[in-house]
């Protein structure tokens, strides 16, 4: 049973952070919107502590976005016209998690270690997706992932040396972040969305070297498939130990 004083809190948090990501130019109109939405939802039906990962992910993604932009922007890899976000990032990398809190809440598991599991392995894969995504642009050296050909950086699919090192500590400090939020202690378990927030990081380059390029599914469907992917994985593995 959600409390109302829990309720009321997220209510005020999700105001507070929207409207100042709006007013500092992070999010669009839309986004904005979209941002409140997605955080009353996994706020109301999975717990606090959730919606203080997502949180810490947000703040993550705005700071790798902003990071040497200039760069991005000169090469044209910039994400809109100032780093802003819309609905449809938004939506991206927050369908996933907001499904996990709705599966969650319609079983009662909001609480249980393998909700919670599954919903920090989402929030890994989106870390590690979008840090690989906007410091993996910064190298030269890229390549396809289902090739290994070299290909231009920004490229669907395309992976690089140091964007795989920044996904693998990227979905580490989103994961061990998120643990210590809603368990306050570390455990061997950390290791499992860490994991899968690398998995679904390279499948979500699997996706775009083959299903995007092909026009067949857009960024929005890639991001949601492969935060899918991280949380299936993590229950089927978790329910397996």
């Amino acid at each position: 049973m959600v409390s109302l004083e829990s309720l009321a809190a997220v209510l005020v948090l999700c105001t507070v952070l929207s409207v100042l990501s709006y007013r500092f130019g992070l999010l669009t109109s839309s986004g904005a919107i979209a941002s409140f939405a997605v955080g009353i939802i996994i706020g109301g039906l999975g717990s606090i502590g959730w919606l203080l990962t997502l949180i810490v992910f947000t703040f993550m993604g705005f700071a790798v976005t902003k990071f040497r932009f200039q760069i991005k922007e000169v090469k044209g890899l910039q994400e809109g016209k100032k780093g802003e976000r819309t609905y449809r990032n938004v939506l991206a990398n927050g369908l996933a998690p907001a499904l996990v809190a709705v599966l969650a809440f319609a079983t009662g598991a909001q609480d249980s270690v393998l909700a919670t599991v599954a919903f920090i392995s989402s929030v890994a894969v989106a870390a590690a997706d979008t840090t690989a995504s906007e410091l993996g642009v910064l190298s030269d050296r890229t390549y396809l992932i289902t090739t290994g050909k070299r290909v231009p950086p920004g490229t669907d699919g395309g992976i690089s040396a140091s964007g795989t090192m920044w996904c693998v500590l990227a979905s580490t400090v989103a994961s061990v972040t998120g643990w210590l939020v809603v368990f306050q202690r570390l455990d061997v378990l950390v290791l499992l969305p860490v994991a899968m927030g690398v998995a679904g990081c390279m499948v979500d380059s699997l996706i775009g070297a083959t299903l995007e390029r092909r026009g067949l599914v857009g960024k929005l469907h890639v991001n949601f498939m492969s935060m899918a992917f991280g949380s299936a994985m993590a229950v089927a593995i978790y329910a397996l130990l």
